[in-house]
C-alpha cells in the first residue's frame, strides 16, 4: 500500500503527515510519501513539526531524516490514497492527474466522508478487489469519493484544511495539529478496516 501526503513547503503539515502515518501503521508496512506543490529542495522538517512528531510518538531519527521534495505529476500515479492538506492542494493534485480524483482528498475531508460511511460499505467495496491492500484501499476511497456531495459539506469550507503554520507562533503549530492528528486518527481506521 502507498500513502501519499501533499502540502505547501513539504516541511510541516505534510511530513507531520507522513511520520505519523508511516509509524502508526508500520505493522502494516505500507510506503507513506510526502511533497509539496512549492516543495523546497532537500530542507528539513521545521523544528516545531519535528516536536510535535516526537510528541506524538514518531522517534526523533524518523522525523529528523525528513526532506522535501517538490510534488511532480510522476509522484501521483502510484498511491493508493493521496491526502492533501489542504484544498488549494487538492486542486493542485487535480491539475497535475485529474485521473486520480477519486482517491485524493484533503485529510479532514477525508476524515469527514469517511465517518459518514459504513464499515460494511467500506468492507464490501474492498472484498470486491481481492485481497491486496492498495486495491482495498484505493476501492474504500472511491466509496468515501462517491460521497461528496451526499455528505453535508462543513459550514466553513475552511473546516476541510489544515491550518498552515510555517513561520507562525507555535500556538498556531499546535492548533495546525489539532486539525491534523485526529483526521490522521480517522485515516489509519479506515486502512486498518480493508487491509487484510
Amino acid at each position: 500500500m502507498e500513502i501519499m501526503t501533499v502540502c505547501t513547503g513539504n516541511i510541516c503539515r505534510s511530513p507531520l503527515a507522513e511520520v505519523l502515518l508511516a509509524t502508526r501503521l508500520a505493522d502494516l508496512t505500507p510506503a507513506v510519501h510526502s511533497a509539496g506543490v512549492r516543495g523546497l529542495p532537500a530542507a528539513t522538517m521545521t523544528p516545531e513539526a519535528v516536536d510535535l512528531a516526537v510528541h506524538f510518538g514518531v522517534p526523533e531519527d524518523v522525523a529528523d531524516a525528513h526532506r522535501s521534495r517538490y510534488l511532480t505529476e510522476g509522484m501521483l500515479s502510484s498511491p493508493d490514497l493521496i491526502l492533501a492538506m489542504t484544498r488549494d492542494h487538492r486542486r493542485a493534485i487535480a491539475e497535475l492527474a485529474p485521473a486520480r480524483l477519486r482517491s485524493t482528498f484533503t485529510v479532514r475531508e477525508f476524515a469527514r466522508l469517511a465517518a459518514a460511511v459504513s464499515d460494511e460499505e467500506l468492507l464490501a467495496a474492498a472484498d470486491v478487489v481481492g485481497a491486496d491492500a492498495g486495491d482495498r484501499i484505493r476501492a474504500a476511497a472511491a466509496v468515501v469519493a462517491a460521497h461528496r456531495g451526499i455528505v453535508p459539506p462543513p459550514a466553513d469550507p475552511a473546516d476541510d484544511d489544515v491550518i498552515d503554520p510555517y513561520r507562525r507562533e507555535w500556538e498556531i503549530y499546535q492548533l495546525s495539529a489539532q486539525q491534523l492528528v485526529p483526521a490522521l486518527a480517522e485515516v489509519e481506521r479506515v486502512i486498518r478496516l480493508v487491509t487484510p
